[in-house]
């Protein structure tokens, strides 16, 4: 084993944050050469935009409140993608486009940046068409880049940001996420990253139809360069491209290393730091880090349950996370086993060119129908989102709403609901009927379907399911959806309980072993203490899903009750972990402390209030089983606060919540 200390990269000048004004007052390609060709271009595209969107890029423009007034009010529209015309008359909706058109065509410069707290209420109430808390104001003045979320390293440190070193596992959101900040912030990193490129999850699954199932305009960083998406909903080589196109414009590449894995790591107490032990395509090697940061999140392990006879099998079986690459299903016998996120998306995908498919189903799914889905952003659309200040952030603000906290007070547990055994108070009871009209019109007559895929938990107990033509799909002559439970696999094919369905191809669809987490990561803290042995029993805990006693300098980026699971977006809950691990490393510099170690006590008192906030929530309901919860019904996995909660929560460590030391002392820093 050859023995290296950590690389140092300095923080380059092509990696930093582009300015405000660099990036909004002359927005890349707004200018043509030829007059009438812009005019056309402009006309054309405003001809198409989303009022609510453009009343905000008016005021920001001008300075004019009085387009927060009436009668340019926006009405309420609660769909994912509302129409373009906000509701308002055809004379109001003129008036506008026409306002905007002149504006625009003068090229100059803002009135109005950042508007502040107050204004920017004001702006997402009359945006959106309903009262937004006060408290969404800095959040997503944050989120649109409108002021920077970046953590500043304090003038006064006495240690300088190259003298620190992180160690990154995994590049894939998470990971690039936090790189993305230490680059900016000057502080030397590398990132371990086990595949040939960046994109984690959206680099490995490969499936057919695998996509997002959150907007991809919330489904983004708020930093870096505006990505042209396809889609609203778009596919996994989409994100995986825009991943990689983050990390080559910040000039990071570099840091990362490919086609390297951890091994093992242990926290070396009288030096205070980590030593990394990962195999490299050269051999093995150990690396020294002042901090270790696993950034694999929760859905990277498959997992492939035991069924008796699977090695018989004489065809081609695998975990849909490991779809093979060139893999031709054309003309094939197709055996699916789950009913989850990827088979929804999966089968509808492959439905055409396949022989026959079965579908093994365990327990049935509720899906949301969202119109649109499916659809390409329109070439107006891309225009302006492309080349009109303030549009492509109002709009995605408006995606982080409509997808973000409205949903989770509607989860909430009445305990004088007269009918818990369908649902959990009145409006998730009329949630569950929509979507019970919805299967019965996409089933029709198909009464054997609507009895096997009609839920017997209440809508959002699991995680919600986005339609993607899947009830047609069922009612396809190709298709047979099995819910007679498995026997055991034959050498033709699978055996449930009323015989025998031959196949040429198995499909595990079959999720993930998400008590794991970084625990399979060979981590050993204070003592040799091992984080499997801390997460053990199916029941990981990490402080804000972030931070475990016995494990000093170590964060673990979307850890165990960290995951959205009312709406919002993974890199959302990336962003705000990245915030409070440099915040924590900015504070330590100012310090002079060399280790933190989160004290078991403010564990425990978070655990104590996580625990009783789930009780009061759907995922803790009897009579179903979901991947949030362990074996022991405990909710675990995602968080059950609003997302500005989580906001506030992870925007600045607090440093009295560790165990703060240096090198070569017994005492702790004071606090």
């Amino acid at each position: 084993m050859s023995h290296k200390s950590f690389n140092v990269h300095k923080a380059s000048s092509q990696g930093r944050a582009m300015s405000f004004q660099e990036h909004f007052v002359q927005p890349q390609g707004f200018f043509m050469s030829d007059k009438s060709e812009k005019m056309h271009a402009l006309s054309t595209a405003i001809a198409a935009a989303d009022l609510r969107v453009l009343l905000m890029v008016l005021v920001h423009l001008t300075g004019d409140l009085r387009w927060l007034d009436a009668p340019y009010l926006p009405k309420r529209d609660i769909r994912l993608i509302p129409d373009a015309d906000a509701g308002l008359p055809p004379a109001i909706q003129d008036e506008i486009r026409k306002a905007a058109v002149e504006v625009l065509s003068r090229n100059t410069p803002a009135v109005i940046v950042d508007p502040g707290d107050t204004l920017m209420q004001r702006m997402m109430s009359v945006s959106l068409g309903e009262s937004v808390p006060a408290e969404y104001a800095p959040l997503n003045r944050e989120e649109m880049g409108l002021i920077s979320r970046q953590v500043q390293w304090p003038e006064s440190a006495a240690r300088s940001p190259e003298q620190q070193s992180v160690l990154i596992v995994g590049a894939g959101v998470c990971g690039i996420a936090l790189a993305a900040n230490l680059e900016r912030m000057g502080i030397p990193f590398t990132v371990l990253e086990k595949h040939g490129d960046v994109g984690g999850t959206w680099y490995t699954n490969r499936y057919p139809g695998c996509g997002v199932d959150t907007p991809n305009h919330s489904y983004s960083y708020s930093f870096g360069p505006r990505f042209k998406w396809p889609r609203y909903f778009s596919r996994r080589e989409d994100v995986q491209r825009y991943v990689a196109e983050v990390v080559d414009s910040l000039a990071i590449r570099n840091r990362i290393r490919f086609n390297t894995e951890l091994l093992s790591a242990h926290w070396d107490e009288e030096l205070k730091h980590w030593r990394a032990t990962v195999r490299t395509p050269d051999g093995v090697e150990e690396l020294v880090t002042n901090f270790l940061v696993t950034a694999i999140g929760q859905l990277s392990d498959p997992t492939i349950p035991q069924i008796n006879g699977a090695s018989s099998f004489t065809g081609l079986s695998f975990h849909s996370s490991v779809w093979p690459d060139g893999l031709s299903v054309a003309g094939k016998r197709i055996a699916v086993i789950g009913t989850g996120a990827t088979a929804m998306q999966l089968v509808p995908e492959i439905v055409d060119i396949a022989q026959s498919i079965t579908v093994y189903q365990r327990t049935a799914q509720w899906s949301r129908p969202i119109p649109g889905y499916s659809d390409p952003i329109s070439a107006e659309a891309q225009w302006l989102l492309t080349h009109v200040p303030f549009y492509a952030e109002w709009f995605r603000f408006n995606m982080f709403w409509r997808y973000g906290d409205g949903l989770l007070k509607f989860l909430r547990k009445d305990p004088d609901w007269p009918h818990p055994e369908r649902s959990i108070n009145k409006v998730n009871d009329r949630h569950r009927q929509e979507m019970l009209d919805f299967m019965h019109s996409e089933l029709g007559n198909r009464t054997d379907l609507v009895e096997k895929c009609t839920p017997t938990y209440p809508p959002y107990g699991k995680r919600i399911l986005l339609d993607n033509r899947w009830f047609q799909t069922l009612k396809n002559p190709k298709v047979e959806l099995v819910t007679q439970p498995i026997q055991k696999i034959v050498p033709t094919g699978i055996e449930a309980s009323d015989g025998i369905r031959e196949a040429d191809i198995i499909v595990y669809s079959t999720g993930f072993r998400v008590t794991e987490m970084a625990a399979r990561l060979g981590i050993e803290g204070i003592g040799g203490v091992r984080l499997a042995d801390v997460w053990s029993n199916d029941n990981p805990s990490a402080y804000l899903g972030l931070a475990v006693p016995k494990f000093p300098n170590f964060f673990t980026m979307l850890g165990p009750g960290s995951g959205p699971g009312h709406g919002g977006s993974a890199v959302f809950q990336a962003e705000c972990q990245a915030r409070y691990i440099t915040s924590a490393m900015a504070q330590m510099a100012d310090a002079e402390a060399d280790a933190i170690e989160v004290k078991a006590e403010i564990l425990e008192d978070f655990l104590r209030k996580f625990d009783a906030e789930h009780e009061a929530l759907i995922w803790t309901h009897p009579g179903m089983s979901t991947y949030y919860r362990n074996s022991a019904g405990r909710v675990f996995s995602v968080m059950p606060w609003r997302f500005v909660d989580y906001w506030v929560m992870t925007h600045d460590a607090e440093l009295s919540d560790y165990l703060v030391s240096r090198v070569n002392s017994d005492e702790s820093v004071p606090q």
